[in-house]
């Protein structure tokens, strides 16, 4: 009896430890924030090995409603001005901390040209060359990225790079792009 009652208590924790590392991401699913279905998608073989983070260069949001409107407008963007298949990211976070699914993680995106095939693109929304991103939102990437990882759809070993190294862009931002280079597995 002693054994099934250890057993099924460490059960019982893996699993809401695990749900409150989930729930405490926030993501927003492509349905919530009213997506449009892809024209089309390609399979990015996973784990991939990089992370590349980018700013929209546009508004922040401070909640669910004002981000899951940005997010269409930057997919509305993405879709009848570029003609792409989908919002170009994986993920875009707001400045509340909130996570809006974009591509599917099994999806290759559309955000660092001649390197899409390479890893997942997560934008930040708001412009950060001058200020930084909230706490909420930094910890809602770094969080988000520890996640992928553990899902296995970021290798353990995999490289953080800013949109700026992988062409000529400001993205994401000097203070944004300062920060990064402090965090794990940033490449210079």
């Amino acid at each position: 009896m002693r054994t099934f009652n250890r057993t099924f208590c460490l059960f019982v924790a893996v699993i809401i430890s695990a749900w409150t590392f989930t729930s405490a991401l926030k993501i927003i699913s492509r349905a919530e924030w009213g997506a449009r279905h892809p024209l089309a998608t390609r399979p990015l073989r996973t784990p991939a090995s990089h992370v590349f983070i980018h700013h929209s260069d546009g508004p922040t949001s401070s909640d669910v409603k004002s981000g899951s409107e940005i997010v269409r407008s930057i997919q509305d963007c993405h879709m009848d001005e570029r003609g792409w298949s989908d919002i170009g990211y994986h993920f875009l976070i707001g400045g509340d901390g909130s996570i809006f699914e974009g591509r599917d993680w099994r999806n290759i995106g559309a955000h660092v040209a001649n390197h899409n095939r390479k890893g997942h693109g997560i934008v930040f929304l708001g412009n950060f060359m001058e200020v930084a991103p909230t706490e909420a939102a930094l910890t809602a990437a770094k969080d988000l990225i520890n996640y992928a990882v553990k899902e296995r759809h970021l290798r353990p070993n995999y490289f953080l790079k800013g949109h700026r190294q992988m062409g000529f862009t400001d993205c994401p931002g000097d203070r944004l792009y300062k920060i990064i280079r402090s965090w794990p597995n940033f490449r210079p």
